[in-house]
């Protein structure tokens, strides 16, 4: 009978230990995301003075353009975390970035330079990479969450204080972009 009492308290334990130590996994998971979202920022940050000093040269005369991409750039690099206000600075310098690739049809030579092309390139490299990195995000936070509210994870993360973590959402312009069809003219 004792010996029955020990074996089922040891279940239970080791059942405790491997509940606690996936929370700890998917928490982790949720952290590699966050840092992957900032490593591609960081690579587009790091791109977008590349790409202003090669326009610059062909477009003297665009110098508010120019401040404003800067302007931008210096407020998502400032903004910290993954919430509303990293998200609005990050959409201001996606906007702004559109007004430097719209100097590009006004300068034929420009869009015939190999650098701005390659810029050009590695920026939507970049965006392409920043979107998958938000939906691995999303995808670890989802698996986080739901093992802190399923049975009985939900009890091994209230007594360790495991909290929800938010998911990456795009802004209101964001949401509304996406859900307008888009123009296409022949």
């Amino acid at each position: 009978m004792m010996q029955t009492i020990y074996i089922v308290l040891a279940l239970v334990i080791v059942s405790i230990i491997l509940m606690y130590n996936n929370l700890v996994v998917a928490r982790q998971r949720v952290r590699e995301g966050a840092s992957d979202i900032d490593t591609q920022l960081k690579r587009r940050y790091d791109l977008i003075p590349n790409l202003v000093e090669t326009v610059k040269g062909y477009a003297k005369h665009e110098k508010e353009t120019f401040e404003r991409v800067v302007a931008a750039r210096s407020a998502a690099m400032n903004t910290q975390g993954l919430g509303e206000d990293k998200t609005q600075a990050e959409n201001a310098l996606s906007e702004t970035l559109k007004s430097i690739f719209a100097l590009g049809e006004n300068y034929p030579q420009l869009q015939a330079n190999q650098n701005f092309l390659s810029l050009q390139q590695e920026l939507a490299d970049t965006e392409n990479k920043i979107q998958a990195a938000r939906r691995f995000y999303n995808t670890t936070v989802l698996a986080l969450n739901t093992k802190i509210e399923t049975f009985p994870g939900n009890i091994i993360a209230k007594i360790f204080n495991f909290q929800h973590e938010k998911f990456f959402e795009l802004s209101e312009t964001e949401k509304a972009a996406a859900q307008t069809p888009p123009q296409i003219s022949f």
